[in-house]
């Protein structure tokens, strides 16, 4: 086990970009809603659709994207969503929902990369709210829209029937996941790229882009329909089983070797994801030295007993920073935490190491909004 350090790095900014489209939005929203209202000129009624020419959205053939209406957008107006919200990242994809009888809604997806998850969440948070928003809603990931399940999905020139779409699911307790093998008797006929598609699109629409991101675990294509396969209606409730024993927080533990050969101790928070806490970005770790250890330089008492108080106050910040991981060993504790860089929360931290009593703890900060440090701690 190594007990790293971070360099300490500056908080996150908002980009500009992120106030520049809202003030557009508000200049071009009554020029996107009229080109809504005229409707799709080729799409037919029940279809969803996929071209070259990006009429849904700004990256309709990228694989896994979710195709939504809005064919009546001219290709200026996307040509300009496009721009403004590339602006922002130009990992960022766009979609306009809202058909038939449901209120028009705007999607900006950094199309499940956990490290674009941040910078949708505060573009969603910086939107118009109430009067302001003119009925629309705003979404920093794709919504669940189990009513598209059952719709004809066109990918090129390939069309699929989705109600024949069977999907086996196997939970995985131990990984808090469903591994998924998705299957359609039309998969044999067609690249894999466009089986993936079908499958990506499916589990988005079933569950949404987070829960999909939460519980969804490996995803492999079927040309046979798998034993006990069900519909994709029925993932929603398995996913619900899985996921019921981590309601609350629970810890893993474990245990290794210092660098120095000394016996070292392990826990971290599991399942943890990057989607409960959106705005943390930024990797916080405090290294806290404790005075009192056993021959094996393992702590106890009183300084077990402190340690324990110190991060009793780590799992009172809210949604502003959390508690990932723990490493101890060598005569210190380091906490590993990610925190909200905009919340005020480092200052804290740097308050709170500061009055540790037995000796000098340090806090060191670096963005990771990918969560990429904890990837040795995830079983």
């Amino acid at each position: 086990m190594g007990i790293f350090r971070r360099p300490r790095e500056a908080s996150a900014v908002v980009p500009p970009a992120i106030s520049e489209f809202w003030e557009w939005w508000a200049q071009a929203r009554p020029t996107i809603e009229a080109s809504l209202a005229a409707g799709p000129e080729e799409a037919a009624p029940g279809e969803a659709t996929v071209s070259d020419e990006a009429t849904v959205s700004d990256e309709a053939t990228v694989p896994g994207e979710a195709i939504v209406p809005g064919e009546g957008l001219s290709a200026d107006t996307i040509g300009e969503l496009s721009h403004r919200v590339h602006k922002i990242h130009p990992g960022l994809q766009w979609e306009i929902g809202g058909a038939d009888d449901r209120s028009p809604s705007l999607t900006v997806t950094g199309g499940g990369d956990p490290e674009l998850r941040g910078l949708t969440e505060r573009w969603a948070r910086a939107a118009p709210a109430g009067a302001a928003a003119g009925g629309w809603t705003f979404h920093p990931a794709r919504q669940p829209d189990p009513e598209m399940l059952s719709q004809d999905l066109v990918l090129g020139d390939h069309e699929f029937d989705l109600e024949y779409v069977r999907l086996g699911m196997r939970a995985d307790a131990d990984r808090a996941r469903v591994h998924i093998t998705a299957y359609h008797p039309d998969f044999l006929f067609v690249a894999e790229e466009q089986q993936l598609q079908v499958a990506l699109n499916v589990l988005h629409w079933a569950l949404g882009e987070d829960d999909v991101a939460r519980w969804v675990g490996e995803v492999t294509i079927a040309t046979e329909a798998p034993i006990d396969a069900l519909p994709p209606s029925m993932l929603a409730a398995v996913v619900e089983q899985v996921a019921e024993p981590f309601a609350e927080p629970a810890w893993l533990t474990g245990e290794g070797r210092t660098p120095r050969g000394h016996p070292a101790r392990l826990g971290a928070r599991f399942p943890l994801h990057r989607q409960d806490y959106p705005l943390c970005d930024l990797h916080v770790a405090i290294t806290v030295p404790y005075a009192n250890s056993n021959p094996d330089r393992l702590p106890v008492e009183p300084s077990a007993g402190a340690l324990r108080a110190f991060e009793k106050k780590l799992t009172k910040l809210g949604d502003r920073a959390v508690l990932a991981v723990q490493e101890t060993g060598d005569g210190l504790r380091v906490f590993h935490l990610y925190a909200d860089p905009d919340s005020g929360v480092i200052s804290e931290l740097d308050q709170l190491a500061a009055g540790w009593p037995e000796g000098k703890a340090k806090v060191a900060s670096t963005s990771d909004p990918g969560w990429k440090a904890l990837a040795p701690y995830q079983p």
